[in-house]
């Protein structure tokens, strides 16, 4: 089975996040380029927000590349689901993932996390993947941030 006509396949993808302008209380579309090491895509973001952080407009640090996709966080809000749906763009293929507010339950940190994807580009497998890549990397940061 073949991808669907007009979709292109990427190697890797490019986050696509906002970043919010606490002055007028606003958001600016940014990105980053993927790096398979976290330290080096977190300096990436880092440096970002330092030249970047403070630009307002839609797009704070030019176009993005025809490979991002859309990664929201929401850290004021603790939910049980969130979902996107774009219903005038039947042909975006990217998952957009949102992550919520971060709390404390009996010691243990926990991190709300809803994922959008195209049935034609992802599968459930796919989801599992990335989840269980996600615990492990988050666990391992959180060892060394706090132990």
């Amino acid at each position: 089975m073949g991808l669907p006509v007009g979709v292109r396949q990427y190697d890797t993808l490019t986050p696509l996040y906002a970043t919010f302008h606490d002055d007028d209380k606003t958001f600016s579309l940014m990105w980053c380029e993927y790096s398979d090491d976290f330290l080096t895509f977190y300096q990436s973001y880092i440096t970002n927000q330092k030249k970047y952080g403070d630009v307002h407009g839609i797009l704070c640090n030019g176009i993005p590349p025809k490979n991002a996709y859309t990664v929201s966080t929401i850290p004021w809000v603790e939910f049980n689901h969130f979902a996107v749906h774009l219903f005038a763009n039947k042909e975006y293929y990217f998952p957009s993932v949102e992550a919520g507010k971060i709390v404390n339950r009996n010691g243990e940190l926990i991190m709300p996390l809803s994922m959008t994807c195209h049935h034609a580009t992802t599968d459930g497998y796919h989801i599992k993947c990335f989840i269980d890549t996600l615990n492990i990397e988050m666990d391992e940061l959180s060892k060394k941030n706090c132990g």
